[in-house]
């Protein structure tokens, strides 16, 4: 299958919206979690961030190279560095995955434990935050998906 065949993969413009998803959303993630000032208290919320701050570049460096493969319509066709966004991908979206459960886990604990260890505002926040999380890493999945599919046909 031609690299131009693969919707969502390096160079194409569906590739390009995915890694702007990515970005949008984990800048939504982090921003929430960061409005929570007692953040730091909690390690499922510093890895988050932590997380968040290694794939905002990530997503928006990938997302500015397919930006401009589409524009001189030259796509990217080295394997080698097509290996490495697709072990890139892979190893972020699983940090991701993990990142919005552990903050999903220990909010729903903060919500349920019966004691008032946050504010209802910033554990509302904090749940935005870890919704914004899964959804980048739905994005971030589909992008490592896509990118995998890609490299048989290299």
């Amino acid at each position: 299958m031609a690299m131009e065949g693969v919707p969502g993969s390096l160079g194409t413009r569906v590739g390009c919206s995915l890694r702007f998803g990515q970005t949008l959303f984990s800048c939504a993630s982090l921003l929430f979690m960061s409005l929570g000032v007692e953040f730091y208290s909690y390690t499922a919320f510093c890895y988050l961030v932590t997380i968040m701050g290694l794939v905002i570049p990530w997503s928006f460096t990938l997302a500015l190279v397919d930006g401009y493969s589409v524009l001189v319509r030259c796509p990217v066709r080295q394997p080698g560095v097509l290996v490495i966004i697709a072990a890139g991908d892979w190893v972020l979206s699983v940090l991701t995955l993990a990142a919005a459960c552990s903050t999903a886990s220990v909010v729903d604990l903060l919500f349920n434990s019966g004691w008032s260890f946050c504010a209802p505002k910033c554990c509302s926040r904090y749940q935005l935050s870890a919704v914004m999380a899964f959804l980048t890493w739905f994005l971030s999945l589909a992008s490592a998906l896509l990118n995998l599919w890609l490299l048989p046909s290299l």
